[in-house]
């Protein structure tokens, strides 16, 4: 008797907890969140809708790996909770496999004929697989296909006018040319498609000619600045310049990928990091991550918005320029600067990440994808990543690297951190995230690091989110995504 009692005590002890659990999922603090529904499973694995909802908070935090596995026990659990297939099919959804996706949502239709909500999702998941399958039928083998940007006279595209807005005098984008752009951004005005073309044209024949890790020099009594993920918030960006400083050859900037995506005000933040980096190119670093691909880009947002704001054209153009971004960077031989992470296999030197073939959409594995994606852990080694692409590593992953190549530090990006940034790995690893209040929702700080030479100790600054017109973050995203936000 005594063991049935306790089992009744675990059982209520967990639905006590799992209140607790959903209390903190409603103010968005999701990290605590799942930490309290694992405390429910551990008192209680047989209930479903422990793990479902801990799948959505996982979910919440962009670990859509993890997402996938906690719904997929709570399938294991219970095969007709239909909740366990629709928290799966949004994870995997939200990692671009639509057809694994359409599988579960037709899975939860059977379980719920009659859900009104099961079989609108349905139908836009199955209109998502349709035009996947479309795409692939008329895509052209990356050994044919032509270059957009060859195509492409901006000299020849007229400026009607009545345009008022910002203008580039020949082929010199100014600093003047820069602020007025951004004052017109500010204010929500657009900039001629003319103007655009040639940013984004210069933009690809200098990055075309760079490395695929590039060394950063500092000198001496100078200051460098590194800014994580911006996301499409550009008021936050304009934010950055105010508290720091514009780029500048005095003022030098790295800006560590994830410039596009959620934040619907991309177009306004990448044309501002291109045309400064036209400026002047020494001002101003930009490294690829994870969202500047094709496949991030047709699901949360950019490719919907660059569509709405400029043009087919550019869709295509942006994907041929994110492409030619580089990888990773190193200042003064001491700091390697990432946007995701490090390897699943040990051994990994600098020249062979300068080794790598970049100009692609990233591969599903190996050193460039793991560059992208991959995230730290806190306990030793390697393991799963928890978003399903790339690896976790461990402090001893870090340390390592760091000796092979004569390094002292790893700055990363990639991962929403409440203060805006973490330090980890024994002081060895920084991650730093750059867009507050993510998605208006998280609730975060953002930050910055800003290194002096010689030493190049790292200087955190932090700093909250500013008001941006009411365009909510997604706006331009994937429909079907969109159902569930």
């Amino acid at each position: 008797m005594p063991s049935m009692d306790n089992e009744s005590s675990n059982v209520s002890q967990a639905e006590e907890i799992k209140v607790q659990a959903n209390e903190a999922f409603k103010a968005h603090k999701y990290g605590q969140a799942i930490d309290l529904y694992t405390q429910a499973i551990e008192l209680n694995s047989q209930n479903a809708v422990y793990w479902a909802n801990r799948a959505f908070a996982h979910t919440k935090l962009e670990e859509y790996g993890s997402a996938v596995q906690d719904a997929t026990k709570a399938i294991e659990v219970d095969p007709k909770y239909s909740k366990g297939y629709y928290r799966r099919g949004a994870a995997y959804l939200a990692m671009g496999k639509f057809k694994e996706a359409l599988k579960d949502f037709q899975q939860v239709k059977k379980i719920c004929p009659n859900d009104p909500d099961a079989t609108k999702k349905l139908k836009e998941c199955e209109k998502a697989v349709m035009k996947l399958k479309f795409e692939e039928a008329i895509s052209v083998p990356e050994s044919e296909r032509r270059f957009v940007a060859d195509s492409i006279d901006y000299h020849s595209i007229e400026v009607e006018p009545q345009y008022s807005g910002a203008k580039i005098e020949g082929d010199v984008v100014t600093l003047d040319f820069v602020k007025k752009m951004m004052d017109d951004f500010k204010n929500q005005k657009c900039l001629h498609k003319r103007y655009a073309f040639q940013i984004v044209l210069q933009m690809r024949k200098m990055l075309r000619s760079q490395p695929s890790l590039v060394d950063i020099n500092v000198p001496d009594g100078s200051h460098f600045t590194v800014c994580g993920d911006v996301h499409g918030q550009f008021y936050d960006l304009i934010n950055i310049f105010e508290l720091n400083g514009l780029p500048s050859e005095e003022n030098p900037y790295l800006f560590n990928g994830d410039f596009v995506d959620r934040g619907s005000f991309s177009v306004e933040v990448i044309l501002t990091l291109f045309a400064l980096k036209c400026m002047c190119p020494s001002a101003i670093y930009l490294a690829r991550g994870n969202h500047e691909s094709r496949s991030m880009n047709k699901i949360y947002g950019f490719e919907g918005e660059v569509r709405s704001k400029l043009s087919e054209k550019f869709v295509e153009l942006f994907a041929e320029v994110f492409c030619c971004l580089p990888l990773a960077h190193v200042i003064n031989q001491k700091v390697f600067v990432v946007h995701g992470g490090l390897f699943s296999v040990d051994g990994v030197k600098l020249s062979d990440i300068k080794a790598i073939d970049r100009f692609c959409e990233p591969p599903e594995e190996g050193l460039m994808c793991e560059l992208l994606w991959s995230d730290p852990q806190p306990f030793p080694g390697r393991g799963p990543s928890k978003r399903g692409v790339g690896l976790s590593f461990g402090a001893d992953v870090t340390r390592k690297f760091l000796q092979d190549n004569n390094l002292d530090l790893i700055v990363r990006s990639h991962e929403v951190k409440d203060e805006g940034y973490e330090i980890e790995h024994d002081g060895k690893l920084i991650t730093i995230f750059s867009a507050p209040n993510y998605c208006d929702q998280m609730g975060n700080k953002g930050a910055y690091i800003r290194f002096e030479a010689p030493d190049l100790k790292p200087n955190i600054v932090t700093f909250s989110a500013v008001p941006h017109p009411d365009v909510k973050p997604m706006a331009y995203a994937n429909n079907f995504l969109r159902m569930f936000q």
